[in-house]
């Protein structure tokens, strides 16, 4: 389907808010506002009015521009029912299999739990879109804060089963750090070598990594790439303590 256009506002550290704008509808979502200022700046300066915010899980750094936002636009706030109460501006409270639109673009929810007890990912299917949040990154996954190795093992299979070309937009510029660590994970893997070189030299330019691919990630993410919950477990152990 035709239409949509996202682009990628960085802000913080290494946060990405995405801006998700219907030209047939004139509807513009914010996906994962951690400030406001320049979510609310960045649409203006593309005459886009924000109708929406999606967020993906309670994150401060996820969350933070919500109520500004509201304030400045009267933007409908759809969020985690099971992180309802830990995200206080939540105007819809959404769970598995729920969807929610932009104009005729239609975004099925996906419970993708183990970053935090409630994390979604929403799922365009019609237009090849996911936004991961902190669950999937580009060759990495989030760390286990709330949940499990068996929840985050279940998320990685769920996501590598959407089809090869669905864009993934995740919520940050961790791609070198996550491959370096691939790299040692998987040394033989001629295809993290490959990419790393892109990385490295998109990095080396200031330039970012991100959207991804899912079928770049099926190839190149250890995370997505491991057979077992115990694997996943292990390799995420040794990620949280990597230095390379």
């Amino acid at each position: 389907m035709a239409g949509l256009e996202v682009v990628r506002l960085p802000v913080l550290s290494d946060n990405y808010v995405w801006l998700m704008h219907d030209a047939a509808s004139g509807e513009t979502v914010i996906i994962d506002p951690a400030v406001a200022g320049p979510v609310l700046a960045a649409a203006d300066a593309r005459g886009w009015t924000i109708s929406a915010i999606w967020n993906t899980h309670w994150h401060p750094d996820h969350t933070g521009g919500n109520a500004e936002i509201k304030a400045a636009t009267g933007a409908i706030i759809t969020g985690p029912r099971a992180e309802a109460g830990r995200i206080p501006t939540l105007d819809k409270q959404v769970a598995e299999g729920d969807t929610v639109r932009i104009g005729a673009h239609v975004a099925t929810v996906l419970e993708t739990p183990a970053h935090t007890a409630g994390h979604i990912t929403y799922y365009l299917a019609n237009d090849a879109i996911a936004f991961t949040g902190d669950t999937l990154f580009a060759m990495g996954c989030g760390r286990l804060f709330e949940g499990t190795a068996e929840q985050m093992f279940a998320n990685m299979q769920r996501l590598a089963a959407l089809p090869d070309e669905t864009m993934v937009y995740c919520a940050h510029e961790y791609t070198q750090s996550n491959g370096r660590y691939a790299l040692a994970a998987e040394p033989d893997n001629s295809a993290i070598v490959w990419r790393m070189t892109d990385v490295d030299a998109a990095r080396a330019r200031g330039e970012p990594t991100v959207p991804t691919t899912i079928a770049l990630e099926r190839a190149t993410n250890p995370f997505m790439r491991a057979s077992s919950a115990a694997m996943l477990a292990e390799r995420r152990a040794a990620k949280d303590v990597f230095t390379g």
